[in-house]
């Protein structure tokens, strides 16, 4: 419990901008702020790290993560690609319990975005792509999803606007209701129009980079 009160409570501030990216994040600091242990620190610290919130160098400790704009770009280009792929053969192969599984997906998104929960509707704009990728049966492609997702994760925490959010979510209501038709081509050009919206939406701000500048 100590350790899930340190990563939301620090997950927290990072998307408040109370702790800046780049910013350094001291054990013991920690530990005296929170009353427990080093271990369960770094215990947290682990947890962060594997959701890419946060780097751990040998050496310097753990300090905030800055993901770069050009990082991002690169994320979401390798995404367009495998994800359209991806939507296209799942919605030839999608069962109509596959579908609920989605459908039941999106109810919890729209709880998230409707309570402000940030950190929690990230997680689970981001969980929909992966869970496609578990339901077609391609694990491999699952946890490269996951990974990549988590790469946006602080990114997208930290400056998608709730109403970016609103429009991630319909946009998936779309993508499963195509899947659901099986219109599968519509359903690919869905996909690669949403990552295109999700990354417009986080680094463009008339034509110069908002989030580049936000990170200085």
């Amino acid at each position: 419990m100590n350790t899930d009160r340190i990563v939301s409570s620090l997950t927290q501030a990072i998307i408040e901008h109370q702790i800046k990216p780049g910013a350094r994040l001291g054990e013991q600091k920690l530990a005296d702020h929170f009353g427990v242990s080093r271990t369960i620190v770094r215990q947290a610290l682990f947890r962060m790290a594997d959701s890419k919130l946060i780097v751990l160098a040998p050496g310097r400790g753990a300090s905030v993560a800055s993901p770069s704009l050009e990082e991002a770009r690169q994320v979401f280009a390798v995404r367009r690609t495998l994800e359209a792929r991806l939507v296209h053969d799942f919605t030839r192969s999608a069962t109509a319990r596959d579908i609920l599984r989605l459908r039941r997906h999106l109810r919890e998104e729209q709880q998230s975005v409707r309570t402000a929960r940030i950190a929690e509707r990230t997680r689970l704009l981001a969980g929909f792509h992966v869970l496609m990728a578990e339901l077609s049966g391609n694990q491999v492609l699952a946890d490269l999803l996951s990974d990549l997702s988590s790469r946006c994760a602080l990114i997208t925490m930290m400056y998608q606007s709730g109403v970016a959010a609103q429009h991630s979510h319909d946009e998936h209501e779309q993508i499963v209701r195509a899947i659901e038709a099986g219109e599968a081509r519509q359903a690919a050009r869905l996909m690669d129009d949403h990552l295109r919206n999700v990354e417009k939406a986080l680094a463009l701000d008339e034509g110069q980079d908002a989030l580049a500048k936000a990170l200085m």
